[in-house]
This record gives C-alpha cells, structure tokens and sequence, in this order.
C-alpha cells in the first residue's frame, strides 16, 4: 500500500513559496514558506505536519492496542508536540512528546498504560521517526 504527497517550492529559501497537497486530495494546495516555519507567520510548515501525522496515528494504534485488551475506548485525544531545532548539524526534530488522554468505560489504568506503551512503540509513524519520542497519557 502507498501514500503520495506533493510539495511544490518557488524561489529562493527566505523569499520562495510552497505548497503541499495530498493524493487523496484532503490536503490541497496548503501554503507554507519561510516565515510558517521559522517564523510567526500562520500556517503549516513540515513539522507540524508530521506532529499532526505522528498524533492521529498513536490515536488509531492505541484504539486498536485497547480493543486488543478488551477495551473500547469512547474518545481518545491526543497532541502531539514536535521539537525542532537548530543544531551542530542544521535544523533537526529532537523530539515528539504526546500528550494522550482517553475514556475508556470500565479500563484498568495498568493495562491502559501498557496499551499506550504499545501504541507508542508500533505505531507506524513511531517507527518511522529516528527520534526520542516521549508520551503521557492519562485514562479520565
């Protein structure tokens, strides 16, 4: 199974203009240049789009680690908090906390946890990131 994104840049790294857009369509030609991801200009820029990837895909994973446990969670909320960086080596993601709170009817906060855990560790995107990734989750 493949994924596809385009991203399209025009001029200079300061001065240009990009897009990013989605084969699926559900993200279309969305702005972002220098000032979105250096700067206070709203928008989106790269990072934020992997924290957005990196939360809704440990949501989905924990969903599927608690049913597993005999789990079935009414709501699981989670942020993704992505730290990027200048380093000795250039502009780098350090690391991605998530920050999880989930509703569980009836759940054990120890096998809760260890859904988190498990989720954390085999969601693809957890995989996929060559970073420290943190988490607190919490079972209201």
């Amino acid at each position: 199974m493949q994924r596809r994104a385009s991203a399209q840049w025009r001029g200079g790294l300061k001065d240009g203009k990009g897009t990013v857009s989605t084969a699926s369509g559900a993200v279309k030609g969305v702005a972002y240049n220098f000032a979105m991801r250096f700067g206070d200009e709203p928008g989106t820029n790269p990072e934020e789009l992997v924290a957005a990837a990196h939360a809704a895909c440990f949501s989905m994973a924990l969903s599927n680690e608690l049913g597993q446990a005999g789990y079935r969670p009414e709501v699981i909320e989670t942020k993704a908090t992505l730290d990027f960086d200048k380093t000795d080596k250039g502009w780098s993601v350090k690391s991605i906390h998530l920050d999880v709170s989930a509703k569980a009817p009836g759940a054990d906060p120890g096998k809760f946890q260890a859904a988190a855990e498990g989720a954390k560790k085999n969601c693809p995107i957890s995989r996929l990131l060559n970073t420290q990734i943190t988490m607190s989750a919490k079972l209201a």
